[in-house]
């Protein structure tokens, strides 16, 4: 993602008829870890370990469908390269889209700042009712939850354009999920933690990492932590900027397992898939895209380096239903889908390197999340 500052312009909201009920427990993390610099890598800022350039969603069905479990109850899968929708965090235009396969624009919701590139949701994900969105606003330390049919914020956290660390603050806010028992996780980047914020009271009820702490020792401690994707069992898929890793972590904080990525300067918003691999994009020019197992072995991967199908700053890429993989391709204003079979782009809204606001272009997208045809827009 990119760092901006701007200012959230919605005034704060109490939260509406949102379901589920939050755990009581607060598994606080341990507060030990080795001393270490205190300096977050974020993008375009330039200070990230050795790129340039910080930047997490579910796969396979939509966020409302925890990564990694199966979907037995499944329709049959629509034909074509889009078997559904696809929700498009318009960073650059302060929107939010959902597009549908004949790239039409079928729901969309602007956030308050036309025509301001320094604030806007780089993210935005189905709640698991799948009757909400919910999106982080990196630069404007903001996170909030909007009602699909009224297209309204119903729940915000944080202070609009004003960092930091203290309760109800944040400090680059990352990959903001609702989970399945009514929590909202999110990666606050700068912070170097992991948070499970109660909407209902607006108290963080869990906590990975040690606030101010930068440092690749999980689960004690991160480096940079972009990626926060909740997965079947509890669990939580970790991505750290600094050292290029993903950790996966169990329901209680413990390490399971960590995978570091070789040929991935900047990774972003890691994915689990149904056959427990991982997939992850690299956030540079040109950019990658890699499934790599949990023990560090490359079995696919997607790597141009010049022509239409070059990425420039991807920073999420997610499995369709029909085993496709959509991305967004940040720097080069467009979502993308790709075929992994023959490693070729098969379906693109947006125009290569051309921003705009006008009917088919973005500017600068920095989300996605696949949106099945059940879901009511309130159109």
């Amino acid at each position: 993602m990119k760092m901006k500052h701007g200012v959230w312009t919605v005034a704060l909201v109490t939260l509406v008829g949102l379901t589920g009920c939050s755990q009581n427990a607060a598994g606080q993390s341990k507060q030990a870890a080795q001393s270490t610099s205190n300096h977050a890598s974020v993008k375009a800022s330039g200070n990230s370990t050795g790129t340039n350039g910080v930047k997490t969603t579910q796969a396979n069905a939509g966020s409302s469908t925890i990564q990694g479990s199966t979907n037995s109850t499944a329709a049959k899968v629509p034909k074509g390269p889009l078997p559904g929708d696809l929700l498009i965090a318009d960073e650059g235009n302060s929107r939010i889209l959902i597009v549908n396969p004949q790239k039409k624009v079928v729901w969309s919701m602007n956030l308050g700042f036309k025509g301001n590139t320094k604030a806007g949701a780089d993210d935005s994900f189905l709640t698991p009712d799948q009757k909400h969105i919910i999106i982080n606003e990196e630069n404007n330390q903001v996170i909030a939850i909007i009602d699909i049919a009224k297209k309204k914020i119903v729940w915000q956290y944080g202070h609009p354009g004003h960092p930091g660390s203290k309760p109800g603050y944040l400090n680059t806010p990352d990959d903001a999920y609702q989970l399945p028992n009514g929590d909202v996780s999110v990666a606050d980047i700068r912070n170097q933690r992991i948070l499970f914020i109660n909407p209902k009271t607006n108290k963080i009820v869990k906590q990975y990492g040690i606030t101010g702490k930068r440092y690749h020792n999980p689960p004690y401690s991160f480096a940079a932590p972009n990626g926060d994707t909740p997965v079947s069992g509890g669990r939580t898929l970790v991505t750290e900027i600094g050292g290029s890793y993903a950790d996966m972590l169990s329901p209680s904080g413990k390490l399971l397992y960590t995978v570091h990525f070789p040929n991935i300067k900047y990774p972003s918003d890691t994915q689990l898939l149904p056959n427990g691999n991982l997939l992850v994009v690299d956030y540079s020019k040109p950019g990658r895209v890699e499934e790599i197992t949990p023990k560090g072995k490359i079995v696919w991967d997607y790597y141009k380096t010049s022509g239409n199908g070059a990425l420039n700053h991807p920073s999420l890429a997610i499995r369709l239903p029909n085993g496709d993989i959509a991305l967004n391709d940040d720097y080069d204003d467009r979502v993308v889908i790709i075929n992994p079979k023959t490693n070729k782009i098969v379906w693109q809204y947006g125009h290569k390197g051309k921003s705009g606001t006008a009917k088919g272009f973005l500017n600068e997208p920095d989300g996605i999340d696949f949106v099945p045809t059940t879901v009511n827009l309130g159109n």
